[in-house]
């Protein structure tokens, strides 16, 4: 290993992104350059500390825990650059406290889990005057579609709190395997979270999970598909693809809870990604308390495959299909 430099000494707090990943496997990840065996040696030393406590290397973390990490010989790592890249659509910005993109679908939000940057180091980069940019929350990496950004930390909390309240109308248009035959339907199912063998993040329908609320409207129909709108009560993770999943309406395009065989056959027919897109939020100014409402129209993409199927299929419900706006 070339530019060995000695770190000292850091301390992690665990987000809901890393709850219940090994410490063995999270250690791995961080410390990139470590060789396997040297993680495991500070593992049993005790030299790594969970809220400054002992663990084993098959530990789950929680939110909330602060990992003591020891000094470590690193390779020196070589960041590549953020790109400037493309400008992202300006949904709304007429203050200085808050900013709202149309976020591109296979844009990560945010940097790591082998992703070099996401949108919040794109903008930062392309606006080097800006004192603060952070996220209020997050899309999923192949949803499109509205993306809420504080530009004052005091934007950032009072959002926080919206959201944690439950103040913040959030509402998801999806296209579903099936036909979807209600008008209306509230969809309340817990959701547990869980950890594959590989260690990749998964979320499944339990009574031992947490309560999650979703509201599904019927838009349009096919014969084979179903276009619904999805309003969260809750923001669980995965909330919409897991409930509809198993409901047996699983999202087109979905790489985790789809139909696999169908996802092929429609990449073949234009459906490159998951067709899940923000398409409304409704919230309230964090600074004036004026009532916004925020809208984001289907992407080309998506649109453009909605066109194919009404030319396939023949649609039974719906007299509008919102391809050009919300």
């Amino acid at each position: 290993m070339k530019g060995l430099s000695k770190a000292s000494v850091t301390r992690r707090w665990i987000g809901e992104e890393a709850e219940g990943q090994r410490i063995d496997n999270y250690l791995l990840r961080v410390c990139k350059g470590v060789p396997k065996s040297h993680v495991y040696r500070i593992l049993r030393s005790g030299e790594v500390r969970v809220n400054s406590k002992r663990v084993g290397p098959d530990y789950r973390l929680q939110p909330g825990d602060e990992v003591r990490i020891p000094p470590l010989q690193l390779g020196a790592e070589i960041k590549p650059a953020v790109p400037v890249g493309r400008e992202y659509r300006i949904v709304h910005e007429e203050d200085d406290g808050l900013l709202v993109v149309d976020k591109p679908a296979g844009m990560a939000v945010h940097g790591g889990s082998g992703v070099s940057f996401g949108v919040i180091e794109q903008l930062r980069r392309q606006r080097p005057q800006a004192r603060f940019l952070e996220l209020a929350h997050r899309l999923d990496r192949e949803t499109s579609g509205l993306l809420l950004i504080a530009k004052k930390r005091s934007v950032l909390t009072a959002l926080h709190d919206q959201f944690r309240e439950g103040r913040i109308e959030k509402r998801y248009l999806a296209l579903v395997k099936g036909r979807w035959r209600e008008p209306l339907r509230h969809v309340r199912l817990a959701l547990h979270k869980y950890l594959t063998e590989e260690g990749e993040r998964r979320v499944s329908v339990s009574e031992e999970g947490k309560a999650a609320h979703s509201i599904v409207r019927l838009v349009a129909r096919w014969e084979n598909f179903s276009l619904v709108e999805v309003e969260l009560e809750t923001g669980r993770t995965h909330q919409i693809r897991v409930h509809l999943a198993h409901l047996g309406y699983p999202l087109c395009g979905d790489d985790k809870y789809g139909d696999f065989a169908l996802n092929k056959a429609l990449q073949k027919q234009g459906l490159g990604r998951m067709f899940l897109h923000a398409a409304k939020l409704v919230l309230d100014h964090p600074a004036t308390g004026e009532q916004l409402e925020l809208a984001a129209a289907l992407p080309e993409d998506l649109r453009a495959f909605l066109r194919r199927l009404e030319e396939n299929e023949k649609r039974d419900y719906g007299t509008e299909l919102p391809i050009g706006g919300v």
